[in-house]
């Protein structure tokens, strides 16, 4: 299952950044220019970032499990944008940018 979310920002290759940073202290993560990820044991979700915007594509087995990564990666940014005040809206079956390449 997957469920993707964009915030338009000017900063977005920092939030990705600072996410990666963050939750590597715990888990596994990848961070590289304009892309990255996280891995949670519950689930994913990877993280693009252009001059504009930060996709998040969150994913997971299950609705429960998908439910969680949603909820810890929105809580997350919420806190390190706060002063842009994210909304994020998350869209079921979105398409990972990792499909996309291969």
């Amino acid at each position: 299952m997957q469920s993707l979310a964009t915030f338009t920002t000017i900063d977005a290759q920092h939030y990705l950044e600072t996410l990666c940073r963050h939750f590597s202290r715990k888990i596994e993560t990848h961070c590289g220019a304009g892309r990255g990820w996280v891995e949670f044991p519950f689930g994913r979700c990877e993280m693009t970032a252009d001059p504009t915007h930060l996709e998040l594509l969150a994913c997971a087995e299950d609705a429960i499990k998908l439910a969680e990564v949603v909820d810890v990666v929105t809580r997350h940014l919420e806190r390190y944008a706060f002063r842009e005040n994210p909304r994020l809206e998350w869209h079921p079956n979105g398409t990972s940018w990792a499909q996309s390449d291969e």
